[in-house]
């Protein structure tokens, strides 16, 4: 059996019969405040489930489905995410530093105000996202930004390259040191191209202008 005891105060929130969580249904459930960090939680459902104020920290929630579940202010830091889905998520204020979220799929997910620094967000569906957070240093390589409001994000030090931002929203981004080759910009230019028209070519910039 295992129990899933409140991270602050210790309580006993659900015990789960079985030797193990991969795969476990937790659809629904109210776990407000639980303790996950360094569980193995891969391909466990979790959908519309109330996870506000989890710790998640140094676990392992590959192939996870949060979809559609309130995740604001819960703590991924250093987790194996990769290729969960966190579609529609409520994510405000959650933290994924140095996460691996690798070809996740956050799709529609809310994430104002949440620190994803040093994450590796390569290869994942952020497509219509609200990622107006801390992106400092992370990995966006191959990244679908498509339509994601990134107004305000800080981008320093980012790695888009050959990531989709088509339509994406970057007013008052932070973008020193980032990295861009072969990215689409939000007018679908893209970056390094060569210019096929005879217009004055502007810095790279000011692709979005």
């Amino acid at each position: 059996m295992i129990e899933i005891k409140h991270k602050d105060t210790g309580e006993v929130l659900v015990s789960v019969e079985a030797e193990s969580l991969v795969g476990h249904c937790f659809d629904g459930a109210r776990l407000r405040g639980a303790d996950f960090s360094g569980m193995d939680v891969s391909g466990a459902e979790f959908l519309n489930a109330d996870l506000r104020d989890t710790d998640f920290r140094n676990s392992t929630a590959v192939k996870a489905n949060f979809q559609s579940a309130t995740l604001m202010n819960a703590l991924f830091n250093n987790a194996n995410a990769g290729q969960a889905n966190f579609t529609d998520a409520l994510m405000e204020g959650s933290k994924f530093c140095d996460a691996n979220l690798r070809g996740a799929i956050l799709r529609y997910a809310k994430l104002p105000n949440s620190d994803l620094s040093g994450a590796d967000i390569s290869h994942a569906d952020l497509s219509v996202a609200d990622v107006r957070g801390n992106l400092n240093d992370a990995n966006l390589t191959q990244a679908d930004l498509r339509g994601a409001d990134l107004t305000g994000a800080d981008l320093t030090g980012a790695n888009l390259t050959l990531a989709n931002m088509f339509d994406a929203k970057l007013a008052d981004a932070k973008m020193a040191r980032i990295k861009m080759d072969g990215a689409i910009g939000p007018h679908g230019q893209r970056v390094g191209a060569k210019a096929t028209t005879n217009r004055k070519n502007r810095p790279w910039w000011q692709f979005w202008g």
